[in-house]
């Protein structure tokens, strides 16, 4: 337990402001990701759906 508590020591912990940017970049880059891949099985789905009827 003794090196636990000291590795626990050791760590560097990030900033608010660093944790607030790494978040926002997340979820910005996972709405972007979303909707892109959103769009683009509605485009092949209205695609297939031509084809085949």
């Amino acid at each position: 337990m003794l090196e636990v508590k000291v590795e626990f020591k050791k760590i560097t912990w990030p900033t608010r402001k660093e944790t607030v940017a790494t978040t926002t970049a997340v979820v910005s880059f996972t709405l972007f990701i979303s909707f892109y891949l959103g769009l683009v099985d509605m485009i092949l789905s209205k695609l297939v759906q031509w084809l085949v009827y």
